[in-house]
């Protein structure tokens, strides 16, 4: 080129291409195609015999480019246009449960299905300090991304805050988390690199779930995005088993991806993401990265080391933090770093917790029925132990639920309890609409309902747990208008597939339940994909589950009032409804009043109430605040806070106050009393709740 006086823009408009593959060809990133260098031999000549332009062709290149690893910086839109992060990413928090949840029901569902074992996922948190935290910064190839770095942290936005923020972290304190995630007896990151596929669909696309199966939790290509979310560096590291070979292998299928703003280094812009990979000669820029095949050290210096040899992925999320954390500890996630911030144990702790709280289901084995998922949570710090493996029992986490799906999967429920221990079943019709309009109704599903007596581990009691084929749960919610003498008791909630093979139309409503779900998948309702697929009415189907299941869970537990024991007796004269109320009727208008009250003492000492108002007919809307006191033998009687309050039909709930819309003639309204309030045990007292007017309320 010198000998020529031809510079990179004069060869690259000749070559006809832009002028970033030939700076990087002269850099040593990358290297020409053969085409390439045929061309380039006719424009500049080879005045040395055998020179630079032989070199850049030469063999000794050819191995370098077979076994070289760069990063490749998307360049910048030609059109101008800037994107300062990831928009998927936006959708969750840096939360480690929402990672849990959304990690493990992606390896969930790639289960590999040639067998019947189950899918196993690994969290390691490791920590790196010192000269193993250097060693991986040389790895990753820290110096090239140094810069790119830097750029983005100085731009004032929410990402480049969170950079800065992570750099503070490692420069300042010399540290860095690592969180990986590891799953075996999993499809792997199968297919192209750039073509459909698992492949492509997690490293190159955004918005792919890439997944056929009706059963799949998820359907919105939006849970990988936790894992660069839950990087404060934005880089996720992976390695790949795969289930079916690819180039002729299998095994250390290795690609990085960094998620970072636009910006502006050394003069040259960019658009966000890069790629940690080999360049693909083949592709039509030659700066492009690709996966590549990488040797066992290359692994273990990336600490991308797999166990075995099972198919499966490890995903390694580098700076990984945990904002909830983070608030626990009483810190700012965006101010000073501080000793707490990010604390290994609890990290640790959050894990266990969120892989038991959703999936207790998933590991839950009976009869013949193996579970279909194992998970596990360890803790390292520069290679060595410090948190023993800690195996997620579903037993512990959820005692009672996991008991009524092992006895469901055993054959061994019963049709109404009448032991400790028991599990009832009843079905629940679900009426899955027809698609497209074509039919108003494909036909019945039956759904399992399980319910059994609460424990203590299980958390917040009269609960129905819902879940379908892949058995993560959806959503957790509370059953209304229990009779007052109600044993405690959790329920599980089986639909689709989850209600077994022999449930009649369970493709069916597994699909249309799947529909229902948005990206979080923790409710059925409405969503527009429902209101594409079915109908704009089709979330009434829905509604009218709900209120099945919990005629059901009436049915199985409730005691009819002429059996109830005396001891539920003694319980219902301990409940009143204050006889001097505080308002005043407006004109001839009597006010709202309470005109039944339910309750119950549960597990952890609080009163639970469901209450029931008359609310006399009117043109105007009342605001009403419910008051909780105890009574006591003598003196006032102490006023106790709520620790929840719930409209559940005909009003609604705005800050403690409940609305009463004009022409509402009885609404309910359900409450459970703060413990920590209670001056005395609620044993010891009875209760006695008030509808106050809110000061607020239209005069």
């Amino acid at each position: 080129m010198q000998a020529n006086g031809t510079d990179e823009s004069e060869l690259a408009r000749l070559l006809g291409v832009p002028r970033a593959p030939v700076e990087a060809w002269l850099d040593g990133r990358s290297v020409p195609r053969p085409d390439f260098r045929v061309t380039m031999r006719e424009i500049l000549g080879d005045p040395d015999g055998g020179g630079q332009v032989s070199s850049i062709g030469g063999d000794q290149q050819d191995r370098s480019a077979e076994t070289s690893v760069v990063w490749y910086h998307r360049p910048a839109h030609d059109d101008g246009g800037r994107e300062f992060g990831n928009a998927a990413a936006f959708a969750f928090e840096a939360d480690l449960e929402i990672l849990a949840r959304e990690a493990t029901q992606n390896s969930l569902d790639e289960r590999d299905r040639r067998n019947n074992r189950p899918v196993r996922v690994r969290y390691t948190l490791h920590e790196l300090t010192g000269a193993t935290l250097a060693q991986f910064r040389r790895a990753i190839r820290w110096h090239d991304l140094q810069p790119h770095y830097e750029a983005a942290a100085a731009q004032d936005q929410k990402v480049g805050r969170v950079i800065s923020a992570g750099l503070r972290e490692m420069y300042e304190r010399d540290r860095l988390v690592l969180l990986r995630v590891d799953d075996y007896n999993a499809n792997g990151l199968t297919g192209d690199d750039y073509e459909d596929g698992r492949f492509a669909a997690v490293v190159r696309r955004q918005l792919d779930s890439h997944k056929s199966d009706v059963a799949a939790g998820g359907s919105y290509g939006l849970g990988k995005a936790t894992l660069w979310a839950t990087s404060r560096l934005g880089l996720v590291l992976m390695n790949t088993t795969l289930s079916e070979a690819h180039e002729g292998h299998t095994h250390r299928r290795l690609i990085g991806r960094l998620d970072l703003p636009w910006r502006e280094v050394v003069g040259r812009r960019f658009a966000g993401p890069a790629w940690l990979g080999r360049p693909d000669t083949e592709a039509d820029n030659a700066e492009v990265a690709r996966s590549w095949w990488a040797d066992e050290e290359t692994v273990a210096n990336l600490h991308l080391t797999r166990e075995n040899d099972e198919p499966g992925t490890s995903f390694l999320i580098v700076g990984a933090h945990d904002v909830a954390s983070l608030a626990e500890a009483g810190q700012d996630h965006e101010g000073d770093v501080g000793d707490d911030e990010d604390s290994l144990e609890r990290m640790h702790q959050r894990l266990v917790r969120a892989l038991g709280r959703n999936f207790w289901a998933a590991m839950t084995a009976g009869g013949d029925s193996s579970p279909l998922l194992e998970a596990s949570v360890r803790t390292l710090r520069n290679g060595v132990e410090h948190m023993e493996e800690e195996r997620v029992d579903p037993q512990v986490h959820q005692p009672a639920r996991s008991r009524a799906l092992q006895a469901f999967l055993s054959g061994t429920t019963v049709d109404r309890l009448t032991e400790a221990g028991q599990v009832a079943l009843a079905t629940v019709p679900l009426k899955v609409p027809g698609r497209n309009g074509v039919t108003d109704t494909a036909g019945e599903h039956r759904a399992v309902l399980l319910i059994t007596e609460a424990t203590d581990a299980d958390g917040k009691i009269n609960q129905v747990t819902a879940m379908r084929g892949n058995r993560m749960t959806v959503k957790t919610s509370w059953v209304p208008g229990l009779p007052v003498g109600t044993n405690p008791f959790q329920a599980v909630l089986l639909a689709g597939r989850a209600a077994g093979d022999e449930a009649p139309f369970a493709a069916e409503a597994e699909e249309f339940l799947r529909s229902s779900e948005p990206p979080e998948h923790n409710k059925w309702g409405q969503t527009e994909e429902l209101r594409m697929r079915y109908s704009p009415s089709a979330h009434r189907r829905i509604a009218a589950l709900t209120s099945a299941t919990n005629k059901a869970v009436h049915d199985l537990v409730a005691i009819p009032k002429e059996k109830k024991p005396g001891a539920t007796s003694k319980v219902s004269k301990r409940l009143r409804i204050s006889g001097r109320p505080t308002i005043r009727a407006r004109g001839t208008v009597t006010p709202p009043k309470l005109d039944d009250l339910d309750a119950v003492i549960d597990a952890s000492g609080a009163w639970q109430i469901t209450a029931e108002v008359k609310v006399s007919p009117g043109e105007e809307p009342w605001r009403m605040s419910p008051v909780a006191k105890l009574e006591v033998r003598s003196g006032p009687r102490p006023v106790v806070k709520w620790a929840e309050l719930v409209a559940v039909s005909n009003c609604e709930l705005t800050d403690g106050v409940l609305h009463f819309a004009p022409g509402t003639r009885r609404a309910v309204f359900r409450g459970v009393t703060d413990v920590s309030t209670h001056p005395v045990p609620a044993a010891l007292t009875g209760l006695v709740v008030e509808l106050h007017e809110n000061k607020g309320s239209v005069a």
